[in-house]
């Protein structure tokens, strides 16, 4: 009886372990779907796309800290501006909390040659069930390191 019991406990913990690895596989495909759509607006020369992925708190660090959705669309409203969008990027990464709750994505900066010209970060919030929004976001020029000094 006592094997019995151990490989009953056995099995439904691997069940809920597969479960879980599932749901959170799937909230990674949630992230990378929404940091896509996050930048295609860019592509698309579309603000508004832009702004709606943003989180009323998100906080975005650049030559400025532009805190709040109001601020960081007025900050990022030039680049939205013109014909050709002045970069690109894309998700490589994204990390979710085991909770569901918070998430890390990350990949290259692009000019529009495709050369890439730095990173990206951004922490992204569950919100609602499935609607994930922008809560930090930072980008990093690339290191020079084989310059001398």
């Amino acid at each position: 009886m006592k094997l019995f019991t151990t490989v009953a406990w056995l099995l439904s913990f691997w069940c809920w372990h597969i479960q879980a690895e599932q749901l959170l596989s799937l909230q990674q495909q949630q992230v990378f779907a929404a940091e896509r759509a996050f930048a295609k607006s860019m592509a698309d020369r579309d603000l508004k796309a832009f702004e709606q992925h943003l989180s009323d708190e998100a906080i975005f660090f650049g030559e400025a800290v532009l805190k709040g959705k109001t601020a960081v669309v007025e900050g990022w409203k030039a680049f939205y501006q013109g014909k050709d969008a002045p970069f690109s990027w894309e998700p490589t990464q994204v990390e979710v909390l085991e909770d569901g709750t918070l998430a890390l994505s990350s990949g290259p900066v692009k000019d529009p040659s495709g050369k890439v010209i730095a990173t990206f970060s951004s922490v992204w919030r569950q919100e609602q069930p499935g609607v994930w929004k922008v809560v930090f976001d930072k980008g990093c020029a690339l290191c020079h390191c084989d310059k001398k000094t």
